[in-house]
This record gives structure tokens, C-alpha cells and sequence, in this order.
């Protein structure tokens, strides 16, 4: 850490008796008999698990819940308004007619679109009956859009024009997809595909739709509900396959988070009010679904979609909407610090921005402490524990800005050595394994993967870390060899494939670059074939043919020498690192 870093995190001082009460009298006054964060053990798939005893039991029971909330707003962008009890009107009424088409349990519906209202009506709709909801990555190519429809056997698409232009070419590849509904089309609509407008409407129309039930299904909390799919170590994506209970979980572990932050500072449990939270991280990630969604429908809160990040519009719309709580990754956070209009907006509302899924600054947590004088927060899970395992928030945060928090009352965290044999003491570095009812059921049709990483009701997460005395979680390092660019993975191994099959290219490694906004960007070293010649900009631009954009290295340096190697032929990254940082300097 920089001197000037340390420096600024010793202005951040705790006040005189701060914490009031430790971790574990604040868990002893929330999960107490009786009180709304109390806990209970259950058989899940064999394994004895500690759950939170008043989570819905279903996302059908969630929506039943949401329901209750009326008249109050949920979904808003730009000049579309629904409320809750218009969102539900829709839900019901797409999901009567999921089942007219055949739609029975177990069956995979994907969901394919950039952040609409449409999104939430169609994840429950889906998952209210039973089917399993496919959320597809809006920014993936074409090729990997059909590889996540094939791969999960998905009969029915619900997608956006965008993505209907780049998955129609493709229909041979997918006997079993058998419906497609496109909301917002731009053109005429051809078999298979017709409007999702001829089924529900536009957002403003819901509220003219039937007040009706959702349909009965029978649902268990252990059902699966959701695939969400995470990039693999060997470039081919894997779908982790969550139940209900896996998302129903989110909404009490980031309310139990938020008591505890009051309580640790000796305040009372709040009141409950109603909070407007600008949704800016995709809603295909599971940090958006889970970590987000799932608190805001418990809670009756608003969601504020800006479809694409623009600094400007966001501070508008925190202006106009009053938005309280926005982030998602760091990057969003610089750049509403940073920007040199912000004092021409009135921000005042905002006394909350969080953020996960990249690797943060820890002087983030002082800037927006001092620049919004609202709290910060971050947190640590992936696609496999459904979002949300540690959380850290407020004067914790504040007091240990590089550690992402202890485990929520529901989870367990342990340290394990590099055989998976033996737990590491306090302090030290090794594995990071999680236990919890947030844990998913494993990979989609991937038996191998998932025997490796899910063990005894465990995840094996791949993360190097340590734990303190007080079990706040510090993550050293990754053990996968994986980039987190903004809050998306990417293995190094799938954009070096890539990179292989160039026909000029003779080795390749893929490394993470800091960036202070991004955390880190994907950077590549390549050793041509003797006798080619390739630029960075044809390299780049071959990855960009054949992944998402996102995945593309930013720089491309050329190598005349072998990479560096250990006696395994395992590129050594670290090595290499230091190499490239010595180009560039």
C-alpha cells in the first residue's frame, strides 16, 4: 500500500466507544427466538444448514409478498413508472401464458436484454412457475449467446431487439428453442419470434392488465430456480444452478447487514422507509438479481434503471428520483467523485454507495465517506454463492478498508490449506472455502466441476485469503486464474485460446493491469510464430470477433523470448507481470 494511501486512511478516526457492541452480541440480538433474523437448521441436499428462518420459501412466495407493496413505485426509467401491484398484474399475466406454451417446472426460460422493467417481470414470471430462469450475459457475442441457449436446453427466449438480431441467424443451432418473445422490437417480428407487447403491453400499461393470482405451483425453497453462467477455467462457461432459497436468502442478508451497522454503532433497529436505489450493474449478474433485487422486492424499495453508465444522466436522475443508494463496482463510485460537474447536481440524497466484484482502492471507502458524507460499503460472493457471503459496510468499512467484510450470520467462512485437508490459523493465507444457504446446488451438467468445487456443503471458492480475530475476511489473491474487469470475469485461458488460434500467434498469457476505476483490465503478452507478424490492433480485433467486448486485452505487448515458465510449463504470471509493467514504464 502507498504512503499516500496510508495517509489518507489514518484521517478516518472511530469516535469514543465505538463499536457499542461487538460482532457476536449484535448476531445474539438479531437472530434471537422471535426476532426477524432468527436462524434454523435444515436438511439441504443432505447437509445440515443454518438458514434464516423467515426467508420466503420461493420466489413465487417473494412475489406473493411483493404484491402487498400496492401502489408504491418499483421500477422506473425515464418517463415509465410501475408500481408494485401493476409489476404483479404482469408477472401473473406472463406467466399464465408461459404455461399455455407449455412451460412446466424444471423447464429453462432464458432472459436475454439490458436493464428494463420488462427484466424483473420476466425473471419472476418464469420462476413463480417453476421453470428455470436463464440469464444470459446482454454483452456476450452471438456464438456465446447460443452457447448458453444450447448448453441449458433453453425452449423459450425472452430477449430485447439486440439480442433477437444477434441470436435469429443461429435458430438452426437450437432445435429445443421453440418460443421466442422480443420486448421493444424494431422491426417486424417472424416466426418463432413475436412481441412480449401483445402479451403484457409497455411498462405503462400494466396496470390495465387482469388482477389476477399467480398460478399454483408446488415449490420447495430447494428447487432450482435460476442458471447463472460464470466463465470456466478451461474457456468453456459453466452454469451454476441456484434454488429459491439460494436468492430468497439475499433479501434478509443485506437487511441483517444493515441492523447490524446500527446496532454496532449503538443506535435502535431503524424504522422501515422506503429507499430509492439507482440499479446500474447488469441484471444478468447475480450481484444485481440477488444482491439487489431480492432486498429491494422484500423491502417494497424503488429500482431506477439507467440503461447504459453515463456520469452525467446518473446524477440527474439521483437529482430528479432522490436516489439514496447506487454503486455496484468501484468504477461507478470514481466517477461520480471525480467528475467535474458533480456540484452543479444536488447529490444530498445519497447516503449510501456499495460495490463488489472487482478488487477497490482503499481510500474509495474515506472519498465518498468525505466527498457524499454518505457510508460505504462492499461485500464478497460469486456466481456460486448466489452474490452475497461477507458484507462490510459503514464504520467497519471505514475501519478496515481492505477487507471485504465478515461472513452474514447465515454463512461460515474458513481457510483451508492448498490440499483441502487442513484449516489454517487466524491470520493466515490459504484457500477460501464458504458454507452457507446461499451456496447453489453446483454446475449444470458438469458432474466433474462440480465434485471439485462444492464438498460437503461447501464451495471451494478459488480465492486466496485470510481470516482475522474477529473473522473479517481479507482476499490476498485468486487462485483461478481469472481478471475481474468491473465486476466481470474473465479467464485468462479463454481470451488465450482465442489468441492461439491466430494463425501468426505461437504463445500467449493474459494478465490483469491496474485500474483504478476498473480495479484491472486485461493485458496480453504474445510470442509470434518465426517468420509472422501480427499488430496489437489485428490482435485485438481477432478477440473481438470471438468474445465479448469486455474480454478483449486493452494492451498488447510482442515478446521475442519464450514466456516464462515453471518446470510444470505453466506460464508464470507473476513473472510476467513485472515484465510487462517494465515495458510500459
Amino acid at each position: 500500500m502507498s504512503a499516500d494511501i496510508v495517509e489518507s486512511l489514518e484521517k478516518w478516526v472511530p469516535t469514543d466507544g465505538w463499536p457499542v457492541r461487538s460482532r457476536d452480541e449484535v448476531k445474539a440480538l438479531l437472530c434471537a427466538p422471535g426476532q426477524p433474523f432468527e436462524m434454523e437448521t435444515v436438511d439441504i441436499d443432505g447437509i445440515a444448514t443454518r438458514v434464516w428462518k423467515n426467508a420466503h420459501p420461493s420466489l413465487a412466495a417473494l412475489a406473493n409478498h411483493a404484491r402487498g407493496h400496492g401502489d408504491s413505485e418499483f421500477l422506473i426509467m425515464e418517463d415509465e413508472r410501475v408500481t408494485y401491484a401493476s409489476w404483479y398484474r404482469a408477472v401473473a399475466a406472463l406467466a399464465a401464458e408461459l404455461q399455455n406454451i407449455g412451460v412446466s417446472k424444471g423447464d429453462r426460460v432464458a432472459l436475454a436484454m439490458r436493464n428494463l422493467p420488462e427484466w424483473p417481470v420476466i425473471f419472476f414470471a418464469a420462476t413463480s412457475i417453476g421453470a428455470i430462469a436463464v440469464p444470459l450475459n446482454a454483452w456476450w457475442t452471438d456464438q456465446e449467446l447460443v452457447f448458453g441457449l444450447e448448453n441449458s436446453g433453453t425452449s423459450v427466449l425472452l430477449c430485447d431487439d439486440e439480442r433477437w438480431h444477434r441470436i435469429s441467424p443461429h435458430l438452426s443451432e437450437l432445435p429445443e428453442l421453440h418460443h421466442v418473445i422480443v420486448a421493444r422490437g424494431q422491426s417486424p417480428l417472424a416466426a418463432p419470434a413475436r412481441a412480449l407487447e401483445d402479451i403484457i403491453g409497455r411498462p405503462n400499461d400494466y396496470a390495465d392488465l387482469p388482477d389476477q393470482d399467480l398460478p399454483a405451483v408446488d415449490l420447495a425453497p430447494d428447487d432450482p430456480s435460476t442458471i447463472f453462467y460464470t466463465s470456466g477455467t478451461t474457456g468453456q462457461p459453466k452454469g451454476a444452478l441456484g434454488t429459491h432459497r439460494n436468492l430468497t436468502t439475499n433479501a434478509l442478508s443485506v437487511a441483517y447487514s444493515a441492523a447490524a451497522a446500527a446496532l454496532r454503532r449503538g443506535n435502535e433497529l431503524p424504522e422501515p422507509t422506503i429507499r430509492v436505489g439507482l440499479t446500474v450493474v447488469p441484471m444478468f449478474h447475480c450481484t444485481a438479481c440477488s444482491a439487489i433485487m431480492m432486498p429491494t422486492v422484500h423491502g417494497g424499495h424503488k429500482m431506477v434503471f439507467l440503461h447504459k453508465w453515463d456520469t452525467v444522466r446518473a446524477m440527474e436522475i439521483i437529482e430528479r428520483e432522490k436516489v439514496n443508494a447506487t454503486g455496484g463496482v468501484p468504477f461507478i463510485a470514481w466517477q461520480l467523485i471525480e467528475h467535474p460537474d458533480r456540484q452543479k447536481y444536488d447529490l444530498s440524497s445519497i447516503d449510501s454507495i456499495s460495490y463488489g466484484g472487482a478488487p477497490s482502492a482503499p481510500e474509495l471507502a474515506r472519498k465518498i465517506y468525505e466527498v457524499f458524507g454518505a457510508l460505504p460499503g462492499n461485500g464478497w460472493g460469486m456466481t456460486e454463492t448466489m452474490a452475497t457471503v461477507t458484507t462490510h459496510s459503514a464504520e467497519d468499512y471505514l475501519n478496515r478498508p481492505t477487507s471485504c467484510g465478515p461472513p452474514v450470520a447465515a454463512a461460515d467462512l474458513k481457510v483451508m490449506s492448498d490440499d483441502g485437508r487442513g484449516e489454517m490459523p487466524v491470520g493466515e493465507v490459504g484457500e477460501l472455502w464458504a458454507r452457507g444457504p446461499m451456496v447453489v446446488k453446483g454446475y449444470w451438467k458438469r458432474p466433474e466441476a462440480t465434485a471439485e468445487t462444492f464438498v460437503d456443503g461447501w464451495v471451494r471458492t478459488g480465492d486466496l485469503a485470510r481470516l482475522d480475530d474477529e473473522g473479517f475476511c481479507y482476499i490476498v489473491d485468486r487462485a483461478k486464474d481469472m481478471i475481474i474487469r468491473g465486476g466481470e470475469n474473465i479467464y485468462s485461458s479463454e481470451v488465450e485460446n482465442v489468441l492461439y488460434d491466430h494463425p501468426a500467434v505461437m504463445d500467449a498469457a493474459l494478465i490483469g493491469i491496474d485500474h483504478k476505476m476498473l480495479g484491472e483490465e486485461p493485458a496480453a503478452i504474445v510470442q509470434l510464430s518465426p517468420g509472422q507478424t501480427a499488430t496489437e490492433a489485428e490482435l485485438q480485433q481477432w478477440v473481438r470477433e470471438r468474445l465479448a467486448n469486455f474480454k478483449v486485452p486493452v494492451k498488447i505487448l510482442f515478446s521475442t523470448n519464450s514466456l516464462p515458465r515453471n518446470a510444470n510449463g505453466k506460464i508464470l504470471k507473476k513473472d510476467l507481470k513485472s515484465l510487462f509493467e517494465a515495458s510500459v514504464a
